[in-house]
């Protein structure tokens, strides 16, 4: 496994400082934005999609500085139910695709995207409940009509270019537990897999172990970023909270930076499990901690990870 890190938390700096920051913090991946929600701060699409040349350049860059590139994220939803966002949003998945595959890089990270409703809704409408009947219609149909005939065709032009498509399972979109993630993988084909970050799924009640044994081979990147409940709040509310992130005293949880919300050996034991799977791509450190500065936040979890991170391939069963 390599340390990662999303550089999206450096959006404010320039990609010589953010090459320059990452390198001497030891990071030794990085999932760099190509658009959508994270933006592209530190990759010119268009200019390394027009010249092969810069392309490579900015490879041998970071090699230079030792880093790969672990993904190219585009989180955004081409299920969008206004036409204009799904395109743009369609539009920079394929663009990332083509980049991806331009720079040797083997997975693109995205959402699922999350669709409205028949009747022509300019805003998404994520289902998470069974009755009144008309919810369970209107799943079938964004499942049916709308998610698996487009991921069939996304998953199928990304194979075409070498390239694998990482859905990050997310409340509010169609895929957001292991559950979904293995329906759109059993319609789409194996090209289409899993972002895995935990966060998400710890605030939904899902042992993370657990997931990542049934997840499997599916698993093609992984963030790493903590939650941390408030019990107090939790016990009055319940884990469905709508409350700004920037409300962070009235939530009952908050994202976390690694080991804030859970500990190092439960850590251990998700990467414990991640090699289980034989999964030996990057640990991704994703920062969304409200209460930790970027900096601060950031070297936590480095210093945790680089604690416990496998590095080396694991010993043959010489006592068996």
């Amino acid at each position: 496994m390599q340390l990662g890190l999303f550089t999206a938390v450096y959006g404010s700096l320039s990609i010589d400082q953010m090459i320059k920051k990452t390198a001497a913090l030891g990071i030794e991946a990085l999932e760099l934005g190509a658009g959508g929600f994270p933006g592209n701060p530190h990759l010119p699409v268009d200019e390394l999609l027009a010249d092969p040349s810069r392309a490579q350049a900015f490879v041998r860059r970071l090699a230079d500085s030792g880093m790969s590139i672990s993904a190219l994220s585009c989180h955004g939803n081409p299920l969008h139910p206004d036409r204009a966002t799904a395109e743009r949003d369609d539009a920079t998945f394929r663009r990332t695709v083509l980049l991806a595959e331009r720079l040797n890089v083997k997975t693109v990270v995205t959402f699922s995207g999350c669709p409205g409703d028949r009747a022509g809704s300019k805003v998404p409408n994520w289902v998470v409940t069974a009755w009144p009947p008309e919810f369970s219609e209107l799943l079938a149909w964004q499942w049916e009509e709308v998610a698996i005939p487009y991921w069939c065709e996304a998953a199928e032009f990304a194979r075409t270019h070498g390239v694998r498509v990482a859905l990050e399972a997310h409340p509010g979109f169609l895929v957001y537990n292991p559950e979904t993630l293995l329906r759109l993988r059993a319609a789409a084909g194996n090209n289409l897999g899993i972002n895995f970050d935990p966060s998400h799924l710890f605030w939904q009640g899902v042992h993370i172990p657990t997931a990542i044994a049934a997840l499997g081979d599916s698993i093609f990147h992984v963030h790493a970023k903590d939650l941390a409940f408030q019990q107090h709040i939790l016990s009055r509310n319940g884990v469905l909270d709508p409350k700004s992130y920037r409300n962070v005293a009235g939530r009952s949880w908050n994202f976390r930076t690694v080991g804030f919300g859970h500990g190092e050996q439960q850590w251990r034991e998700i990467l414990s499990a991640l090699r289980t799977v034989q999964y030996d791509g990057a640990i991704s450190i994703e920062h969304e901690d409200p209460l930790l500065s970027v900096d601060e936040g950031v070297r936590f979890a480095i210093d945790l990870l680089k604690k416990i991170l496998p590095r080396e391939p694991a010993a043959e069963a010489w006592w068996a």
